[in-house]
């Protein structure tokens, strides 16, 4: 299947800050913006709202989004979200997770998510490949995407494979042969929104001392145009 046959279903379980909406568009147009294929070919559920998918054959290949939320936090409609990943798995479809979606998709399958006592990881970060799937490429030299988060996957669920790893992050990224590829960082955020989101946010919800670090490495080449690449050619091979 060419890329651009590719139908792709985008879980929406955040958006970003009102005040930045409107000059960067919402987390689907990101995502589809990054992984590059056409707009015809993806659909998104707004499962924030409660819009979860009828049946997991809607769409080849489900990309799960970053969010504001704590995938331990009370919502109606984290449960209904988890019970859709179990059905993916399930069903044999095929899933890619985004910071929340890293972290949703570990609680469903039996892991645990918490709030790490490392603090705050903003702007780009670097991850180091491990135990890389052979199928999936050859291993990246390094990784190198955007981060925004304080919450971490702190146990692996059983049968999840860490492929991706920092001394900031030890769970980094993971992989559920034959369902999923995951990922701690936002490889759909462009260097603008992050620089408009830390800004925004800088001394309120963010540290200043955090946010001005980060923002001094913002300059720094990323590479989330390879993980493009990885998940439109491999996709299949989760």
């Amino acid at each position: 299947m060419a890329a651009d046959e590719l139908k792709v279903g985008i879980l929406e379980t955040g958006r970003p800050p009102e005040e930045l909406l409107r000059r960067h568009g919402d987390y689907p147009a990101m995502v589809a913006s990054w992984l590059g294929v056409p707009e015809a070919k993806v659909k998104s559920y707004g499962v924030l709202d409660g819009e979860i998918p009828a049946t997991p054959a809607e769409n080849d290949l489900w990309i799960i989004t970053g969010s504001r939320f704590g995938v331990y936090e009370d919502h109606t409609w984290i449960a209904p979200l988890e019970q859709f990943i179990r059905d993916c798995r399930d069903a044999g479809s095929k899933m890619f997770g985004i910071c929340f979606g890293h972290q949703i998709i570990a609680q469903a399958l039996g892991g645990r998510v918490d709030k790490s006592h490392k603090g705050w990881g903003l702007g780009p970060h670097d991850y180091a490949a491990v135990d890389w799937p052979a199928k999936l490429a050859p291993a990246p030299e390094n990784i190198r995407i955007q981060a925004f988060h304080q919450d971490q996957v702190v146990e692996p669920p059983k049968g999840a494979q860490r492929i991706a790893t920092s001394p900031f992050c030890e769970n980094a990224a993971l992989w559920y042969p034959g369902f999923a590829v995951t990922v701690q960082g936002h490889p759909e955020f462009g260097k603008a929104y992050v620089d408009d989101l830390l800004t925004s946010r800088r001394g309120t919800l963010l540290p200043e001392c955090d946010v001005d670090e980060a923002l001094a490495r913002l300059e720094r080449e990323t590479t989330e145009p390879d993980l493009a690449g990885i998940v439109r050619e491999h996709w299949r091979d989760f």
